[in-house]
């Protein structure tokens, strides 16, 4: 899982200490680089902010002349706020209905136009989770609702979840470090959208077999190459402890995860595509899932590494021949991971979605998605079954540029054996500030 730069326990303490130093050092070095020799470096386009009240892309508009040329001189601020109202109607722990809801704040800084060297970009997100959601109610491994994690599990609270330096020596390459989040990586583009925009279910946002080894946010730092200001190629090394919550920091003291991430534009037939390989890998000690039935007071036996390795694809199978930017197609995922630590050793899901096919609704969005997530034969079996999997359907209605509203439908079969299949039910709505 791989941050998009703002555009876009073996170890002891000491070890831990050496490689922040490292990291600092290199992170040092290459802005010196960048300093001295990287050319100017373009963006995309400069969002616009103008238009009447039910046209303009955010509610608030251009702030009375303000946004667009602070916009210009380097400064854009993104925010949103998006509702749900969701329930278990059938099945799973407990028949209810829950409302929450998840704010993000996005500040992206071009410091080149702020007086610092060329190339030089900061970008800083705060989060907040307010109300209740239903994660805990359907019985499943996998959380029905991907905003109920963030910034942190089922609590609400606020954190700041990025603070990220990019240094870009070229056009297509740059250099990262700092905080950041992890969940702009496993790009799809008919599955993605951090539960906000398109699926709910974490299962089409993200390949959870990471989720071992690559907490939600932490400190790192790493480098990306650019293809018209996509990421094609990453590369991060970060703590494996999660710090959305902040708390004492010690950096690298349980260890390290190395991160890459490979994503290719590919044409079948004349329609764009992608193709996406990644992998992870760390050293934290984490539990044997084999050994996790041991008498009171005993220890839980561990093991000492763990890793991932992923891939998905997304492929157009319509283009509007007068837009572009609009089409439909289909998705899936794959991968496999160390089933000695990790409660999934393999994933699969795979559906179909992107503009609406209806005829004057060309802002809608759908999709459609089943996945499978088999659990570790390591695992102790009393309680569990052998596999989860689920489906599910939204539609995304734009009711004006800034305002989507999403009915949202799970079918859930739990992999616990206390838990019977959910039916879910639910509306999203998501108002872009």
């Amino acid at each position: 899982m791989f941050e998009s730069c703002g555009l876009g326990k073996r170890c002891r303490v000491t070890h831990g200490a050496c490689w922040s130093s490292g990291i600092a050092a290199v992170w040092l070095v290459l802005c010196l680089v960048g300093f001295l020799s990287a050319d100017e470096t373009s963006g995309p386009p400069l969002p616009n902010y103008e238009g009447d009240f039910f046209a303009r892309p955010t509610l608030t508009g251009d702030w009375f002349g303000w946004r667009g040329p602070l916009a210009a001189e380097g400064i854009v601020f993104q925010s949103d706020v998006t509702q749900y109202y969701q329930g278990v109607a059938n099945g799973g722990l407990r028949q209810d209905f829950q409302y929450g809801g998840h704010a993000d704040y996005v500040l992206n800084l071009d410091l080149s136009k702020l007086g610092a060297w060329q190339g030089l970009f900061l970008k800083l997100r705060g989060e907040s989770q307010f109300g209740d959601f239903i994660n805990r109610d359907t019985g499943a491994l996998l959380a029905a609702n991907n905003e109920g994690l963030l910034p942190l599990p089922g609590e609400q609270a606020t954190a700041l979840t990025n603070f990220l330096f990019t240094q870009f020596l070229s056009e297509s390459f740059g250099v990262f470090g700092g905080k950041f989040d992890t969940l702009d990586g496993d790009m799809n583009a008919f599955a993605h959208g951090r539960g906000k925009t398109q699926f709910m279910n974490t299962a089409f946002v993200v390949n959870p077999l990471a989720f071992r080894t690559t907490p939600y946010s932490t400190y790192g730092a790493g480098l990306v190459m650019l293809e018209d200001f996509e990421p094609v190629f990453s590369f991060m090394i970060f703590d494996p402890v999660d710090h959305a919550g902040e708390g004492p920091v010690d950096l690298f003291a349980e260890g390290v995860t190395l991160a890459a991430e490979v994503r290719r534009p590919v044409s079948l037939l004349g329609l764009p595509g992608h193709q996406l390989l990644g992998g992870t890998w760390s050293n934290r000690d984490v539990a044997n899932l084999g050994r996790l039935l041991v008498p009171p007071g005993t220890p839980i036996p561990t093991v000492n590494s763990s890793w991932s390795l992923y891939w998905n694809f997304d492929q157009h199978l319509v283009v509007d021949p007068r837009d572009p930017t609009r089409g439909w197609g289909v998705f899936g995922r794959a991968g496999v991971a160390d089933d000695r630590s990790n409660p999934l050793p393999y994933f699969l899901s795979f559906g179909f979605g992107g503009s609406s096919p209806l005829a004057g609704r060309a802002a809608d969005t759908f999709g459609a998605g089943y996945y499978y997530a088999p659990l570790s034969d390591q695992l102790p079996g009393l309680l569990l079954d052998d596999h989860g999997q689920g489906v599910e359907l939204f539609y995304n209605y734009a009711a004006t540029p800034w305002l989507h509203i999403s009915p949202d439908l799970q079918i859930l079969e739990p992999a616990r054996r206390t838990a019977n299949t959910s039916l879910l039910f639910g509306i999203r709505a998501k108002l872009d500030l």
